[in-house]
């Protein structure tokens, strides 16, 4: 996991989504085990059987390990909030364990986006954390909050169909707002939209999405 220092101005603007390339467990063949066998049977177990047991990691242990950024360290280390623990969970209810999104949860919330987000197949979320929220002016945040049309054309503009890994990124991308989204960049130093948003933590799997953790709320165009 490589670490980002680099510090930026969280820019005043409205969004969200929760957020989020989905992964699964790997699961460990079981051996159902009779009584012991002769003594001069040797071939209880197949050399296959025992490959398939023993050399079988589990990718769920494996969610952190691509992960990249400076808030990555902010994550819980285990539980539902945790990489593995969102790796199990659809976006949105991924987002809802995560306590550096709960602003963006509750945005989510109101706008009535979380089954849609949850059963998406597939999408890329840029998920701003609660200091981006903060940076707006409160009368602003609340007064868009009550503006269900607005606030989601804001959150959906956050959300890309497929699961973009980070050598994915960079280009000009459709929204489910029906607009664009430009990233530039490489590697794990990106820049998201007109905001210039930065990845805060990025390629982070829930069940059904890529979500990247970003400083900044996204405006539509």
């Amino acid at each position: 996991m490589k670490t980002n220092t680099r510090g930026r101005v969280v820019k005043t603007g409205l969004a969200t989504l929760a957020i989020v390339a989905s992964f699964s467990l790997a699961a460990c063949g079981s051996d159902d085990s009779s009584t012991p066998s002769s003594a001069g049977d040797t071939s209880s177990s197949t050399p296959t059987e025992e490959s398939s047991m023993t050399d079988s990691p589990s990718e769920e242990a494996d969610a952190a390990a691509q992960v990249f950024g400076p808030a990555c360290d902010q994550v819980p280390a285990d539980g539902d909030g945790s990489f593995n623990g969102m790796a199990t969970a659809p976006v949105a209810s991924a987002a809802s364990a995560n306590p550096l999104l709960s602003t963006l949860v509750t945005a989510v919330t109101k706008a009535g986006l979380v089954d849609t987000l949850n059963s998406a197949d597939g999408i890329t979320v840029f998920a701003p954390v609660n200091d981006a929220f903060a940076a707006i002016p409160p009368k602003t945040l609340k007064a868009v909050l009550k503006d269900k049309p607005t606030l989601t054309k804001i959150l959906t503009h956050h959300v890309i169909a497929g699961q973009l890994s980070p050598d994915q990124l960079a280009g000009e991308h459709e929204t489910l707002a029906g607009d664009m989204l430009t990233v530039t960049g490489s590697g794990e130093d990106f820049m998201i939209g007109a905001e210039n948003a930065t990845v805060l933590c990025g390629n982070v799997p829930t069940a059904n999405a890529t979500v990247y953790i970003i400083d900044t709320v996204l405006m539509p165009s």
